[in-house]
């Protein structure tokens, strides 16, 4: 038995996500009209969208940043795109603004894991093994390893939860854009400044 989709939930999904009214429309089809299951759908296409962009290169981009009301700390973001067209649009240059915002609460460190040097990692490794003595042998391992990804995943910038939605994380946030726009995007850097730190 297959569901009819109306109109009315089609724009409901695309007003939330931004998302094209056919993406929406397959989605909801294949939720079988469920919304938060279309989400999900879509989410999980946006992901794969993007990795089948991972080959193209990037020609332009935009750079926002984001000052606290404070004053006190803020941070600068590049966000790369294909085109100029994408990368003028206000959509575009919003969602770097939200990265820029997001790097300023969170204090990142590192972009990806795959910025994570050696040194970093052997020293939180250090400060970690003391917690994992006196336990067994063939667990110590694993124990650890969890606890360093726990420990990076806080510091990466692309592992984090986006603070406006925490159901997404900054890379599908990017992702959902990439599936949004029809091109790959990528924040290839970003600096978060803080008064009187160095």
């Amino acid at each position: 038995m297959t569901t009819t989709i109306t109109t009315e939930q089609v724009k409901n999904l695309r007003d939330k996500t931004g998302i094209s009214v056919m993406q929406c429309k397959k989605a909801l089809e294949e939720a079988g009209g469920d919304e938060e299951k279309a989400m999900v759908i879509l989410r999980k296409k946006s992901g794969e969208i993007s990795a089948k962009k991972g080959d193209r290169t990037f020609k332009a981009g935009a750079i926002q940043a984001y000052i606290h009301a404070s004053g006190t700390v803020g941070a600068i973001v590049e966000l790369d795109c294909e085109t100029d067209f994408v990368a003028n649009n206000d959509e575009f240059k919003a969602l770097a603004r939200d990265i820029a915002m997001h790097a300023t609460a969170t204090g990142a460190r590192f972009l990806s894991k795959g910025d994570i040097t050696e040194a970093d990692r052997k020293t939180a490794e250090s400060v970690f093994e003391e917690e994992v003595k006196g336990k067994p042998e063939a667990m110590k391992a694993k124990i650890l390893e969890g606890k360093l990804n726990a420990y990076f995943a806080e510091m990466v910038l692309l592992d984090q939860p986006f603070i406006k939605d925490p159901s997404i994380t900054i890379q599908g946030l990017i992702d959902k854009a990439v599936q949004k726009f029809g091109e790959k995007m990528a924040v290839a850097r970003f600096a978060r400044f803080k008064a009187l730190e160095s």
